[in-house]
């Protein structure tokens, strides 16, 4: 339950790269969580630009019809 909390408090950039790219997304914020201290944070900033990319498509996606001309 925690667990899911979780997954679904922080954006869900891990479990779309998992799920697109057919990895475990607990791999996937292993690495990124290695990867961010050994570049010093810099990941963190391509993680936000995801994050901001996915809940602007999940916003167009579900108020579609708002941009359909008629």
């Amino acid at each position: 339950m925690f667990k899911s909390f979780i997954e679904r408090s922080v954006f869900g950039v891990c479990t779309y790269l998992g799920q697109r790219l057919g990895i475990d997304n607990t791999k996937i914020r292993l690495h990124f969580i290695y990867l961010s201290f050994f570049t010093l944070g810099s990941p963190v900033i391509v993680y936000f630009i995801l994050a901001f990319w996915l809940n602007i498509t999940r916003y167009i996606r579900k108020n579609n019809h708002i941009f359909h001309w008629e």
